[in-house]
């Protein structure tokens, strides 16, 4: 039992390090804020300047959706946490993949994202885990080709839980940790 949860906690260890490391060498300085629902919303902060939403006074979605044109017909909604996809192969956890997801929607509609949230995130992750167990995040997976099918799978469980209000779902951020 111990020999197949050691190298679980390893990679666990090591993809919080890894994280941890990413954050320092990335400018590092981090503020939070308590945002509608009482959340807390931390925004990686580059170049010293406040956040686009601070910036552009587009402000209403409470620092969930981030509107840059006001002509435009979309806003788009940052999910929280991040998405963890174990990749098993035979039988061991072999690798973990971690995404990052915003919901492109129609202007307006953003609560509706936070209130389908844990419908939404679990038909998320069946499609992940689904593309996971077809060797979708082997070899060369972020090629445009390997992206194609999990991007659209993550468009339809999108539609399937929001309607016809979510346009899209972005892979903001991927990685890969092999063990």
């Amino acid at each position: 039992m111990i020999r197949l949860l050691l190298p679980v906690v390893l990679l666990l260890v090591g993809l919080g390090g890894g994280v941890v490391a990413g954050k320092m060498m990335s400018g590092g300085g981090e503020e939070t804020a308590a945002d509608d629902h009482g959340e807390v919303d931390s925004h990686g902060d580059d170049d010293g300047h406040g956040s686009e939403e601070e910036d552009d006074g587009h402000g209403s979605s409470g620092g969930h959706g981030e509107e840059p044109d006001p002509n435009s017909p979309y806003e788009y909604v940052r999910l929280n946490n991040q998405f963890v996809v174990p990749l098993i192969r035979h039988g061991s956890v072999r690798s973990l993949v971690v995404l990052t997801l915003t919901i492109e929607m129609e202007s307006g509609e953003n609560e509706l994202v936070y209130d389908r949230e844990p419908r939404l995130r679990d038909a998320l992750l069946r499609v992940m885990f689904s593309h996971a167990n077809v060797g979708g995040f082997d070899g060369s997976f972020t090629a445009v080709e390997s992206m194609a099918p999990l991007r659209e799978g993550l468009r339809e469980a999108a539609r399937q839980v929001l309607g016809d209000v979510a346009h899209d779902v972005l892979i903001m951020d991927i990685v890969r940790q092999d063990a």
